[in-house]
């Protein structure tokens, strides 16, 4: 049996916890900064759990993740 490969795309941007929950980091937050309000960049920081439907799809990704 040969090995799984990562999808390495998803790997950079996603971080697995160990209760096996998909972190993602906001959008929004690259340029075009100066008309967004302070409290909206600060709400951009955080981290977000991927929904669901994408965890399938990013446990297919990331197979020694998981």
């Amino acid at each position: 049996m040969p090995k799984l490969k990562t999808r390495k795309s998803i790997a950079k941007r996603v971080k697995v916890t160990k209760k096996k929950k998909a972190l993602r980091s906001k959008a929004g937050r690259r340029h075009l900064l100066s008309s967004k309000t302070q409290k909206r960049k600060r709400k951009l920081r955080k981290r977000n759990v991927v929904t669901e439907a994408d965890r399938k799809l990013i446990r297919r990704a990331l197979p020694y993740s998981y």
